[in-house]
């Protein structure tokens, strides 16, 4: 099943679902419901089908997940261990000490836990206040993060830097967990005793290479990170939250300036200029906002200067508190890969999105013949964001980004009812069924929503949806819903028929 035969218009499904009942809706997804009675179903599967999040009148917030920091000077490392935590190659491993890695922030799973996987590697100590520096990198790190792993080589022992960073740990009043690495059999264990001298408790030996001790770690960290994060605790209230995004010097600042109407940021010619994510309260359309000016996302460079390495670590973590993501691109230049990562970044997020087109005043006509052809091309999978031309300078436009906010937020925030949803997924079933694969067509049974803020959806199948036949029910969803701004999640749980009972 190609893309192109799925494309036919779907106006004629969303006025059927708009004339249908909700009662005759719920009844429905209710005879469907009791069929998953024949499948073998887990307690978060029952939890997920009570809960019938759909229904509810309120936006459904999915707990923030705790956060966890590795900490370390270089080449301790800290990169295959968070490997052998995520149980795939995320991190780049190199055995040169502050190998830079575009991503900072991780998803991980032990034992049916989920957390956030804070990365803090890639420093490039400076020979001259070398202790200064490492201390202040890691006290970032772990300001935001809710529990800290501190690795140490225990081959090595504890070093001067070590000691420096173990007294910015203990006057954070975090916990910290010592992890002993390198210890790769039990030859080697006395040297992780030798690190009680550290005065952090008991240390933890492990190879992260190997895998030896890490899962006993991993159960001991369970028993300290929360629940929910402290932290990245979702706000719930108050003027809803903005960042602005960008690579450098795209005019992230001069926005925040123009929008509030008086010079708050430092603007400068040079890239870079602003280092840490500002919050201001700021009037637009009429409503208070609260935006916040990210620190810009440098481009990839072999090392990754403190500096920068944790302004991308500030810029992450104000996604983690926004609520909408306006990106900012400047049109006088092609969009680059750069900027396509900074929008990826949005969407592993799960924020609503805006595309801010800025510098729209210095355009001319051939550059904008060249700028559609990009954006088609290289922005073709957000092509469901709402697009702002702006000038930050002048304030052209600047009006119509808050339509552009409230639609993605509105978006972000949609719930379908149970009925309804079940009701699209079966015309959409009649009409496209899933192609056969090797003699089996998966099934889907039922399907609910599991929270929004972004618009979550869960689907119980007899087997695995190909991918291009997930993106159709996505395009479909968008077509009678709209969703403009906001990305959809739909996941699968594939489940069996139960047996005969003996």
């Amino acid at each position: 099943m190609s893309d192109d035969d799925i494309d036919e218009p779907i106006g004629d499904l969303a006025e059927r679902l708009a004339e249908m009942s909700d009662e005759d809706a719920g009844q429905r997804a209710d005879a469907l419901r009791a069929g998953l009675a024949d499948y073998d179903l887990d307690d978060e599967d029952i939890a997920l089908l009570e809960s019938q999040i759909g229904d509810t009148d309120e936006p459904i917030i999915l707990p923030a997940l705790p956060v966890l920091a590795i900490v370390g000077r270089p080449n301790v490392g800290k990169s295959a261990l968070v490997n052998r935590i995520l149980g795939r190659r995320e991190a780049v491993v190199e055995d040169v000490p502050g190998v830079t890695r575009d991503r900072v922030t991780y998803k991980a799973e032990w034992n049916d836990r989920k957390f956030t996987l804070v990365d803090t590697g890639g420093w490039e100590p400076d020979a001259r206040g070398i202790d200064a520096s490492v201390a202040a990198q890691a006290e970032i790190a772990v300001d935001l993060a809710d529990a800290v792993l501190f690795v140490v080589d225990a081959m090595v022992g504890a070093t001067a830097t070590d000691e420096r960073v173990v007294r910015m740990l203990r006057a954070s009043n975090k916990p910290v967990i010592l992890v002993a690495n390198k210890v790769d059999d039990t030859r080697q264990e006395p040297e992780a005793a030798a690190l009680w001298s550290l005065g952090l408790g008991q240390p933890w030996p492990a190879s992260a290479l190997h895998g030896r001790g890490v899962a006993d770690l991993l159960d001991h960290v369970l028993t300290v990170l929360p629940e929910v994060s402290a932290v990245a605790k979702t706000e719930i209230g108050g003027p809803r939250r903005v960042a602005i995004i960008g690579r450098p010097n795209v005019g992230k600042s001069s926005l925040l300036n123009k929008t509030a109407g008086e010079e708050r940021v430092v603007v400068n010619e040079l890239a870079g200029t602003t280092r840490d994510p500002i919050d201001e309260q700021i009037e637009l359309g009429g409503k208070v906002w609260r935006f916040v000016d990210t620190a810009g996302i440098r481009r990839r460079q072999h090392m990754a200067q403190g500096a920068d390495f944790y302004a991308s670590l500030r810029t992450a973590a104000a996604l983690e508190k926004a609520e909408v993501a306006i990106v900012v691109l400047d049109v006088s230049e092609p969009v680059s890969e750069q900027d396509v990562r900074i929008i990826d970044m949005v969407l592993e997020s799960g924020r609503s999105l805006v595309l801010a087109f800025n510098k729209w005043d210095i355009l001319d006509d051939d550059r904008r013949r060249y700028l559609e052809r990009e954006i088609e091309q290289d922005l073709a999978h957000v092509a469901w964001a709402p697009r702002v031309n702006i000038s930050a300078r002048t304030g052209r436009h600047l009006e119509k980004l808050v339509p552009a906010i409230e639609l993605a937020l509105e978006s972000w925030d949609t719930r379908i009812a149970t009925g309804k949803f079940n009701a699209f997924l079966a015309e959409l079933v009649a009409s496209h069924p899933h192609p056969v694969r090797g003699g089996k067509q998966p099934r889907i049974l039922f399907g609910t929503q599991a929270s929004t803020r972004p618009p979550t959806f869960v689907l119980f199948t007899t087997g695995f949806l190909d991918p291009q036949y997930r993106r159709f029910i996505q395009r479909r969803l968008r077509e009678v819903w709209g969703f403009e701004g906001s990305p959809i999640n739909i996941s699968m749980r594939v489940r069996e028929r139960r047996g005969p009972k003996k």
